[in-house]
């Protein structure tokens, strides 16, 4: 097979690779349908994560099972399928209480830039479609492989309620699907913190009511100030700096939520100021699994396109591409079509 493999800062390569196969009884081979790049793969693309040796990329996938092994029974060969990047039993305690990207037999994705995936841990990760959906749906059965469903854990963590102000920290894939989640569970108003006049308007179509341009402490007082001077209800943080995570706690009211979703890279958190401000504040990987099912029907039934967040299609030889656009801010999200 076919897929993409990074070497150093800025070189992505599109090889052959040793075709998957079912190594454990629990595995499901499936034959990738579209993929894509994700933001948190431009930290090691830029330099900020280390690399070492030559390794794939890759964790976003839909597709078609190919072959499971003896003990998945939950998919079978033939069915077009949507998955997490983080794969789960879906039956140890930690899947149960919900948080199926902490299942104590979990593995990340890193491979799906390719034309064909194993998949460990199918019968738990997997989650067959009801026959196969149209293509037009596969970019955003795509997108709740990730950023949708990182999107809506945004929403959940920080409790965004019916009637509530939500604040969306972040314009990237994300953030938008974050927006998206907000209006979902009901929020009145949805405010989101862009520069990028293109990111606004997809912003405002799915569901935003306001725009704040300003970064920083700029960005806090202008969220206070459209808040009466209190602050928001629930922040989703969807970037992982530590400028957007300061921005994030400091535009929370008191009694608030932040939810953090964006991976962390040198976040450091006062425990005093956090322990004053009465902000709480839980994130994490995103419980993909937990969410499947109802995001997959979302989709299908077009309450929700999160697909729209992919403003740049590539074959998926052109990967390296993608990868540049998005580091150039070109492009919102590269969807990458074997």
């Amino acid at each position: 097979m076919r897929g993409a493999v990074i070497h150093a800062p800025g070189d992505v390569r599109f090889e052959t690779l040793d075709d998957p196969k079912i190594l454990q009884p629990t595995d499901a081979v499936i034959r990738t349908a579209v993929t894509c790049v994700c933001g948190s793969d431009l930290w090691p693309w830029r330099g900020l994560e280390p690399i070492g040796d030559p390794h794939p990329m890759g964790h976003e996938y839909v597709g078609v099972v190919e072959e499971v092994g003896a003990e998945v029974t939950a998919v079978r060969p033939g069915q077009f399928v949507v998955g997490s990047f983080a794969t789960s039993d879906n039956t140890c305690a930690n899947c149960r209480n919900g948080f199926q990207s902490n299942c104590v037999h979990r593995e990340f994705m890193s491979t799906c830039q390719a034309d064909r995936l194993r998949i460990p841990h199918a019968q738990g990760t997997l989650v067959a479609t009801d026959g196969h959906p149209a293509e037009e749906l596969w970019p955003s059965l795509l997108a709740v492989s990730d950023v949708m469903g990182t999107g809506w854990w945004a929403a959940d963590a920080a409790e965004v309620q019916p009637g509530s102000t939500a604040v969306v920290v972040g314009d990237g894939a994300v953030g938008l699907c974050a927006v998206i989640a907000a209006k979902e569970r009901g929020a009145e108003r949805i405010i989101a913190m862009s520069r990028h006049e293109s990111r606004q308007k997809l912003a405002r179509e799915f569901g935003a009511t306001d725009i704040v341009t300003e970064r920083g402490e700029d960005g806090v007082a202008r969220i206070k100030e459209l808040t009466g001077g209190i602050g928001a209800d629930a922040v989703l943080e969807c970037v992982g700096t530590a400028q957007a995570m300061r921005q994030a706690l400091h535009s929370a009211r008191p009694g608030g939520n932040v939810g953090f979703v964006g991976v962390p890279h040198e976040v450091a958190i006062d425990g005093q100021e956090l322990f004053f401000s009465h902000v709480g504040l839980r994130g994490g990987p995103a419980p993909v699994r937990r969410y499947l099912p109802d995001l997959i029907e979302r989709v299908l039934s077009g309450r929700i396109d999160p697909g729209k967040v992919f403003d740049l299609t590539l074959p998926l030889d052109r990967v390296a591409e993608g990868y540049q656009a998005m580091d150039e801010r070109r492009a919102i999200k590269a969807l990458l079509k074997p």
